[in-house]
């Protein structure tokens, strides 16, 4: 099942790298515009169908989120050269920036860069140890999951994907990193350190999808809001339709996963977010930074709040259709291909011993 899953993972990727190709060509040849939109938008349509050929919570989740989300986006922005892409940067860049979650630093730190990298690169070194760690943790307690009580299985999903998305992204950026020599900016900025809403998702959740929603939809909306309804209020409906896009865009992610119709929870949590925001940013407008509270207080509220409100609306939709299940049944089976191959090369070794 893995192996086959493998080469239909292989397959899709075959056909991203193609069509990137064909997109660098565009670029170059076509101005931006309309015109070059159009003759993107095959490809845009291309990227929504590829997840459907993967059936793996892991590969075809994260290629849906890749290239059908971020992936599409960034060709649409590309279309009328805004966005991280564009044609002066090399094909081999121009495809790691286009179908991974990963943006240049626009202004790297030029005062002593070395020392300032080095020492960044080793705290960022044991940040992602005790993330790894306790990702490692997390995966020994599921042997208990019959003794566990629900709600804090559904807590340790949650804890799970941050850590294995934080984790895995970090990789990925490493090698793009090490491969381009190119500074990139963080993925995640230590979330449960959060001191409200706002800087929840705007500074420190998963900062490639706020990159991106910024340009095509926030920025967008709040022109046209501020022309309809002032400079003052444009925020309000700009964050709204910024998070229900993004609801809508988790939806079809699930729906990838799932392959069923959406219960449109997912949305809901997306939607009820982006109300609290509004009413956050609407508060702190009217108290004019009067009423401070310490992060000793907001800290707590926000990443309790994310994490109970993530707990309600967000983590069932893996348990109600049995997606932690294909997902440890990844995990013993990839378990049971290392423990074949170690049991292989120790016979060899032994073998010429």
């Amino acid at each position: 099942m893995l192996g086959e899953e493998m080469n239909s993972f292989i397959k899709v990727w075959l056909a991203v790298f193609t069509s990137l190709c064909y997109c660098h060509a565009i670029g170059k040849m076509v101005p931006k515009g309309p015109k070059r939109l159009i003759f993107l938008l095959p490809i845009v349509c291309l990227f929504l169908y590829l997840p459907l050929n993967l059936y793996s919570p892991h590969l075809g989740g994260l290629t849906a989120f890749f290239i059908a989300w971020l992936g599409n986006f960034k060709l649409l922005l590309f279309a009328f050269d805004k966005g991280p892409l564009n044609t002066r940067i090399s094909l081999p860049l121009f495809m790691a920036l286009a179908c991974l979650p990963i943006k240049i630093q626009q202004d790297p730190i030029k005062e002593n860069p070395s020392s300032k990298s080095q020492g960044k690169s080793k705290e960022g070194t044991v940040n992602y140890v005790i993330k790894g760690l306790l990702l490692a943790i997390i995966l020994w307690s599921y042997n208990f999951i019959e003794y566990i009580h629900p709600n804090i299985i559904k807590l340790l999903y949650a804890l799970h994907i941050y850590f294995f998305l934080e984790i895995f992204l970090a990789i990925g950026a490493a090698m793009v990193r090490s491969f381009y020599g190119v500074e990139l900016e963080p993925q995640f900025n230590e979330p449960f350190l959060s001191t409200s809403l706002q800087d929840f998702w705007g500074k420190r959740w998963n900062l490639m999808v706020a990159s991106i929603m910024r340009p095509t939809v926030y920025e967008p909306t709040l022109r046209f809001s501020s022309a309809v309804i002032g400079r003052k209020w444009a925020p309000v409906p700009s964050v709204l339709s910024t998070f229900v896009v993004s609801g809508v865009m988790h939806e079809l992610v699930f729906y990838y996963l799932r392959r069923v119709s959406p219960t449109w929870e997912v949305s809901w949590f997306f939607i009820f977010h982006g109300i609290c925001l509004t009413l956050e940013i609407g508060l702190k407008k009217a108290l004019s930074g009067k009423c401070g509270l310490p992060w000793i207080v907001t800290g707590p509220l926000t990443v309790g709040f994310v994490l109970g409100t993530g707990v309600w609306l967000f983590i069932p939709q893996f348990t109600r259709s049995k997606l932690d299940v294909r997902a440890f049944e990844e995990y013993a089976e990839i378990g049971a291909l290392l423990k074949s191959y170690c049991e292989k090369v120790l016979n060899h070794i032994f073998y010429h011993l």
